[in-house]
Formats: C-alpha cells, structure tokens, sequence
C-alpha cells in the first residue's frame, strides 16, 4: 500500500508539472508567433524559441521520467495492473500519451529547420512542420486529460485538471484555426466561413470531450473564458519580453521582399482595421457566446443538440465580427455562400461532438478498467498479507502459550 501511495503521489505531481510546462510553452508559442509578425529576424535561439522548447524538454522529461520510473519499478517486482508496455516502456495510456505526442513535437523540431533552410525564414501557422508539432502537441495534451482522469476519481482538484488540460487543448486548436482569416481574406464568397466551419469541428471537439469526462455542463463556456485568459496573458509575456530585450525590427524588409507573405497580408489586414498585429483579441472573443450557448442546451445530456448549437451560433457570431473589419469587407459572401457554409459548419459540428463522444468513452473505459484492475490487485495484497499475519501468529501461538 506503501508504494501505491508512493506512485499515486509521483503520477499527480507530474500532472501540475505537466500543466505548468505546458503554460510555458504555450506563452513561448504565442510570443513566437507576435515575434515573427514585428520582428521578422527568425533564429532558433531568439527569446520566445527557448522558451517554447524548455517547455518541450521539460514535458518531455516529466511525461518520459514517469514511464521509465514505472518502468524500473515493474523490473524489479510486480508490474501495476494500470500500466501497458510500448517499446519496453512501462506506463499508463495517459503518459505513454504525453510521451509519445511531445515525441513527434521534438521530431517537428529539425524538420522545421529543414523547411526554413529550403523555403525561407517567412513563415505560416500551416506549413507542414508547424502542423506536425501542432498534431503532436494535441496527442499531448489528450495524454494530460486522461492522466487526470487516471489520478483523481473525483474532487475539485479532479475538476481543475481537466479544465486547465481542456485549456490546453482548445487554446491549441485556436493556433490551428487562426490563420483562416487570411483564407477568407483571399478568397471571400464560402471561404469567408473557414474559420467558423474549422472552428466547429475543433472547437465541438474539444469543449464536448472535457464536458463529459469532467462530468461538467458548464465546461465550455470555462473553456472559452479559459482560452481568452491564457491569451491575456501571453500578450503580457510578449509585451514585458519585447520591453527587456528591445530587439531591432527587421519586418520591413521582410515585406518588402515578399508582398505576398502570410506575414505581408496579416500586416495588410491589421492597417486596414487600425490594429496592432498579434494584438488582437477578436478570434479569442468569438467563441465566448457559442460556449455559454452550448453549456445551456447541455452537453451532457443532449450532445447533438448542443454541438448544433455551438456550430450555429459561431457561424452566426464570427459571420458578423467578421463582417464588421474592414480588411474583408471585399470577401463578403452572398446568401448562397452563406447558407452553404452553415450547412457546413453543422456537419463539422456534428462530426466533433462524435469524435469527442467516442474518444470521451475510450478515456472512460481505460481508466476505469485501470481502476478496477488496481483495487482487485489491491485487495489481492491485503488478503495475501492477512492470511500470513494469521500463519504467524498461528506458528507462534504455541510458544506464547507455553
């Protein structure tokens, strides 16, 4: 019982260690990405770059320390039932997870800098070394979840993991949705609702599987309002970087050397509305009311209904945002477009709470059968450990008598 608790207490500690590296990589991402709009100088070791990959060494050695501890203790007696083997490493499906999803991040790494050394130091968020760490970072991320589900049966403490995982999880989906604003921007007519269509399968996805395995009706809308406050704060960690280190802006070059960059348009864009690129808040605000909407019509009990709604209400609210920027006030769709890309969004809705459902119940059933398989092995110890407490004092029983 000793070691049980031993190993409960490693695998919960690792759980806040993962959740605060990966808040640090993900405020390391977020000034990256600010960092190539104003700056446009693109080396490895600028500021955000390590602050991004410290996060990934540190996630990597947590989520890869607790495997190989699992697995030198099953080497040297009886393995826990809650645990499976790849490639010799011991762990639970949580871990194996975040392991093996930081793995492709780290993988994404020299690819990126092949890419830029074949195609230039100009960069997009869908190029395809940046997606495969984006893929390997949400492997991750779903390893966090069920990592808290495996560690806690129920509580706040419970509560609290799934919601930061889910942050997670969503707050890298927006990553990937971002930049079809510039594909509205582009093209207008049906493609004016990428965001909101790319958004419904993502975003259903994400909100729909932390509502149910944290058992939550609330949890889109603190999953939105989540989001919104990490993003808060990597523009903080941005502002506060840029002031300490004052780097030397290069972007005008930059631009002046491809007009036609993802990082030209975005500059195009943020004249044409009066912003400040990378300082946005807008496509972080969108989701807000489809969250709260979706939370009403209950995700738990009525899924299909409330991934309906959510997919309806961010056409209907990213439609008018959208509209208002003067930057895609040539894109605007016609009423054709517009009922083509709703019918859209429902289906992409639709897929993403199904996706989240059978992933919800594969967690489920993984750690509940983890669960049941640790009590069994549990009880087995305690009666194995009475019956020779009961032997002993058998033996010994004659000796006190005499």
């Amino acid at each position: 019982m000793y070691h049980e608790a031993v190993r409960l207490t490693v695998r919960r500690g690792a759980l806040w260690a993962l959740l605060a590296a990966k808040l640090v990589g993900g405020w390391g991402v977020g000034w990256d990405i600010r960092w190539h709009l104003l700056i446009g100088r693109d080396s490895f070791w600028i500021a955000p770059h390590v602050m991004a990959y410290a996060a990934v060494a540190a996630t990597a050695v947590l989520s890869f320390g607790v495997l190989v501890l699992e697995t030198w203790r099953a080497r040297r007696g009886a393995a826990p039932p809650d645990t499976g083997t790849i490639v010799g490493l011991r762990g639970t499906r949580g871990f194996h997870l975040a392991w093996w999803g930081i793995a492709i991040v780290i993988l994404a790494a020299p690819i990126d800098d092949l890419w830029h050394r074949l195609f230039g130091i100009d960069v997009t968020l869908w190029s395809l070394p940046h997606l495969l760490a984006l893929a390997g970072s949400q492997v991750s991320n779903l390893g966090i979840v069920l990592i808290a589900l495996e560690v806690y049966d129920e509580g706040a403490l419970r509560w609290t993991a799934l919601a930061a995982g889910g942050v997670l999880l969503l707050g890298t989906f927006y990553i990937i949705v971002d930049p079809s604003i510039q594909t509205a921007f582009h093209r207008g007519a049906v493609f004016f609702f990428t965001y909101a269509i790319l958004g419904a399968l993502a975003f259903t996805f994400a909100l729909g599987l932390v509502a149910r395995v944290a058992r939550s009706r609330s949890a889109p809308l603190v999953l939105t309002v989540g989001a919104l406050v990490v993003q808060l704060s990597i523009i903080g960690v941005g502002d506060i970087g840029f002031a300490l280190l004052q780097p030397t802006p290069a972007i005008e070059e930059a631009i002046a050397a491809d007009p036609s960059s993802p990082i030209a348009v975005a500059h195009e864009m943020a004249r044409r509305n009066g912003t400040t690129p990378g300082r946005s808040l807008t496509l972080r605000l969108i989701p807000l009311v489809p969250g709260a909407l979706m939370a009403l019509a209950n995700p738990l009990r009525r899924g299909r209904l409330a991934a309906v709604v959510f997919g309806l209400s961010l056409a209907a609210v990213s439609g008018a945002a959208l509209a208002r920027l003067p930057a895609l006030s040539h894109a605007l769709p016609s009423i054709g477009d517009a009922a083509l890309a709703l019918a859209l969004t429902l289906v992409a809705s639709l897929m993403g709470t199904a996706c989240a459902s059978s992933v919800a119940e594969l967690m489920e059933r993984y750690t509940r059968v983890g669960r049941q398989a640790a009590n069994r092995s549990s009880s087995a110890a305690g009666v194995s450990a009475n019956i020779s407490s009961s032997e002993y004092s058998g033996r010994t029983k004659p000796s006190a008598t005499a």
